[in-house]
């Protein structure tokens, strides 16, 4: 198991070694289990999938747990950058 606080700052990367951004925390569901990770935006990554950078702050998307590959230092995705385009922002974060 676990739990949010080990893996609030870890970095995400996507297949392609692309950086994603960093998680800063989780959407869970009724039960308590965690459905998505919320992830902060790099400059990049930003551009990349096709936000419009804000004047002030950073784009945090709502990332599904189904795609995590592997947890260590860094959060490995199961998706190269194309295939995570179209993943939503978190309204409300």
């Amino acid at each position: 198991m676990v739990k949010v606080s080990e893996i609030n700052g870890k970095k995400v990367i996507t297949t392609d070694a692309f950086n994603v951004g960093k998680v800063s925390g989780a959407e869970m569901d009724d039960q308590w289990k965690i459905t998505h990770v919320y992830v902060d935006l790099t400059k990049d990554a930003t551009n990349e999938l096709g936000f419009k950078k804000p004047v002030l702050g950073h784009i945090t998307i709502c990332l599904p747990v189904k795609l995590i590959q592997g947890l260590g230092d860094v959060i490995t995705l199961s998706k190269t950058r194309e295939g995570i385009k179209g993943i939503p922002e978190c309204k409300g974060s």
